[in-house]
């Protein structure tokens, strides 16, 4: 049996890896496509080969001679047709490739909107996705002054920092009154606002980019923004979230279901016969509309593990777990757990700071008082704990008296947790 997967980033080789534990290569026969890159490469790190401290090759998890020895095909090309009826898929070369079972892992694309002056760019709008943003970066920032990034959330400020870490002068602009509130409270987004500042990024708040300049070559020469000041820039990042790579399923034989991504059931089935989606591509339904849409990696490494055992021939049904995730803006350390912000009424939060240094924690219980959410700023804290304590439904009072056991053992220490500063917020 041929298992053909489209996508090389973490949901597709998640997929083939449990496909293979599960069958042996005289069962399986597995290709992976992908028009990115060779190898599957940590998307979340390419901020570090970008700032120098990884070579490109660093960003690969595994050793290339690992698909080899588990026996997994890796070709370099893009799809560009799929035709469920007769199982095949049409290359850009004019290839056709046969399969039995498929995987749709074709990740997300940066969003865009039509901003005024848009269509006059040639040269210096960027993203920060993909192995060719990296390299658009990289050819950029030598001849860059002064940058503007859009977008309050962690692939601009990951832009953010690689961009000063260059020299690189930037503006940052927010257009919502704090940065990310789709994760953060207001009390420890202002710790992050000032962190940032601190390093020498003009961080605007609730000011958005409403035109693009360009100068006679048709290279970013400035943005104007809302607020009518115009900042001079040679390169301009545009990170304003991100989409599923779907516009080029709508085109081809066969689509399949597509809303917000390509539609799958629990068991990460499409619409069409023996074909399978999973990751920031997918829109899953859970049982309520719209359905489910996760473009995280932590997300699509579970998808691609359970989408690759369904197609093995397991009975999988997902159900998503508790919301996870962990990041550093510049120096400082970020793990959220549970739900933290937009919590139903009569919700408890807890928010502890530490006296002069950018350190905090945001504690949230429901209404009968058990604990359903972590915003840990500035320290290190076990994950695994704080969704434990959550599943256990602690209450606010037991997570205080035991909140150094989540804490991991750092080189420096531990913060002082009995220092912190605490306040209820209604």
């Amino acid at each position: 049996m041929h298992f053909v997967i489209i996508g090389n980033g973490v949901a597709g080789i998640e997929a083939a890896f449990a496909i293979r534990d599960r069958l042996g290569p005289g069962e399986a026969k597995i290709t992976v496509i992908s028009d990115e890159t060779d190898y599957f490469f940590s998307r979340t790190a390419l901020m570090y080969a970008y700032m120098d401290k990884l070579d490109r090759r660093d960003l690969e998890p595994y050793e290339r001679k690992v698909y080899a020895q588990k026996q997994i095909e890796l070709v370099r090309g893009r799809v560009v047709d799929l035709d469920a009826a007769e199982a095949s898929l049409r290359l850009q070369d004019g290839s056709t490739v046969a399969y039995d079972r498929l995987l749709l892992a074709v990740g997300a694309k940066p969003r865009m909107v039509p901003f005024a002056g848009l269509d006059e760019v040639e040269e210096g709008l960027v993203h920060f996705v993909s192995m060719q943003d990296l390299d658009e970066c990289e050819r950029l920032t030598w001849s860059t002054e002064r940058a503007v990034v859009v977008g309050g959330g962690l692939i601009g400020v990951e832009l953010v920092e690689s961009l000063t870490h260059h020299g690189v002068e930037v503006t940052f602009l927010v257009r919502e009154p704090w940065f990310w509130p789709a994760a953060l409270g207001k009390e420890e987004a202002e710790i992050v606002a000032e962190h940032i500042r601190e390093h020498g990024v003009d961080l605007r708040m609730e000011e958005e980019m409403s035109e693009i300049q360009v100068d006679d070559a048709g290279r970013v020469s400035g943005v104007r923004t809302n607020l009518g000041d115009e900042i001079p820039c040679q390169m301009l990042g545009v990170a304003i979230g991100v989409q599923a790579n779907v516009e080029w399923l709508q085109g081809v034989s066969t689509p399949p279901a597509i809303n917000r991504g390509v539609m799958v059931d629990r068991s990460f089935r499409t619409t069409l016969p023996n074909v399978w989606a999973a990751g920031d591509c997918v829109e899953v339904d859970v049982g309520r509309r719209p359905g489910l849409v996760e473009t995280i990696w932590y997300s699509a490494k579970r998808h691609g593990k359970l989408a690759g055992l369904s197609m093995a021939g397991e009975r999988v049904e997902y159900h998503p777990p508790l919301f996870y995730n962990s990041t550093k803006f510049f120096e400082l350390e970020f793990t959220t757990v549970g739900d933290c912000v937009d919590v139903a009424d009569g919700a408890t939060t807890l928010f502890r700071k530490m006296p002069g240094k950018p350190i905090s924690q945001r504690i949230v219980a429901n209404e009968r008082g058990e604990v359903i959410g972590f915003n840990m700023l500035g320290s290190r804290f076990d994950h695994r704990v704080l969704e434990q304590w959550i599943h256990d439904r602690r209450d606010l009072a037991w997570v205080q008296r035991h909140l150094q056991e989540a804490q991991f053992d750092v080189e420096f220490g531990r913060v002082p947790l009995s220092k912190m500063v605490e306040k209820e917020i209604a």
